[in-house]
């Protein structure tokens, strides 16, 4: 229990940036595939006047893939700093979460959606922080 407490406060800012990582891409992983139709009729829609159109299916299911990957391994990195003081499942969900971001803000580009792509950096802005976090 006491090495609990102690990885706790120890590693506040990493478990928080984990527990964002965890809300952001499972549940975000868990829409898309429990409204998987609506979801590539929305992305069809978006990639519609680009090369992607034809791969937007495709693309939408390695995303929802990532994405759930992405928040399982934060659930992991959580539990890993609480048992063991182990960073390194976190610092592999980080990982993937920015990689994913970047594949969405290469789409969002790609669709000429600068909203969209400005929110995602956001989102990246976090990631990144965190990644930073983790190596120091």
């Amino acid at each position: 229990m006491e090495s609990f407490i102690q990885s706790s406060t120890k590693y506040t800012t990493e478990i928080l940036v984990l527990v964002f990582v965890l809300i952001t891409f499972l549940q975000s992983g868990i829409d898309k595939i429990t409204d998987w139709k609506g979801n590539v009729a929305y992305i069809k829609s978006v990639f519609e006047k680009t090369f992607l159109n034809k791969y937007s299916t495709f693309l939408l299911a390695i995303i929802a893939f990532a994405e759930v990957i992405a928040g399982i391994m934060a659930l992991i990195g959580i539990y890993q700093i609480l048992a063991n003081q182990n960073t390194f499942y976190g610092l592999l969900a980080l990982i993937v979460s920015a990689k994913v971001l970047l594949a969405l803000l290469f789409g969002q580009r790609i669709a000429k959606d600068y909203a969209g792509a400005m929110t995602i950096a956001v989102y990246f802005g976090v990631v990144l922080f965190g990644v930073y976090v983790f190596s120091h």
